[in-house]
């Protein structure tokens, strides 16, 4: 299971990359395996300020639909363009080309909540 130590994890399976008041959030490698095959990622939320634990998108794959979680409070500014036409990628490459939104964080202490890989791959059994 890949698991970049330089992110942050919540137990709902998404990952997050801080940069500066900013992060990327995406859904971790263990997630997409669970998934399978991704067909469809719906987001529609951008502009809106997302409350942490509530849901920002949904996830599509062949057998199933899953809701995304927002790690920490704070304002979509985008979702990534390359998934729309392939989410493929967030089966292949989901730390890297198959992150799924930016937003504009609120409060930087929601960021020390966030599982450390240790503690994700102890939540998921890895």
């Amino acid at each position: 299971m890949n698991l970049p130590s330089e992110l942050k994890y919540t137990k709902d399976h998404e990952w997050v990359r801080v940069e500066g008041d900013e992060a990327v959030i995406g859904i971790t490698d263990f997630a997409q395996g669970e998934l399978g095959d991704i067909v469809f990622v719906d987001v529609d939320t951008v502009d809106e300020e997302v409350e942490g634990n509530e849901v920002f998108g949904s996830i599509e794959a062949v057998k199933t639909v899953s809701d995304l979680f927002m790690p920490l409070t704070g304002t979509i500014l985008e979702v990534n363009e390359k998934i729309d036409d392939s989410p493929e990628l967030v089966n292949a490459d989901p730390y890297g080309e198959g992150w799924i939104i930016r937003v504009k964080f609120n409060n930087p202490e929601e960021v020390d909540n966030l599982l450390d890989a240790d503690g994700y791959k102890q939540e998921v059994g890895g």
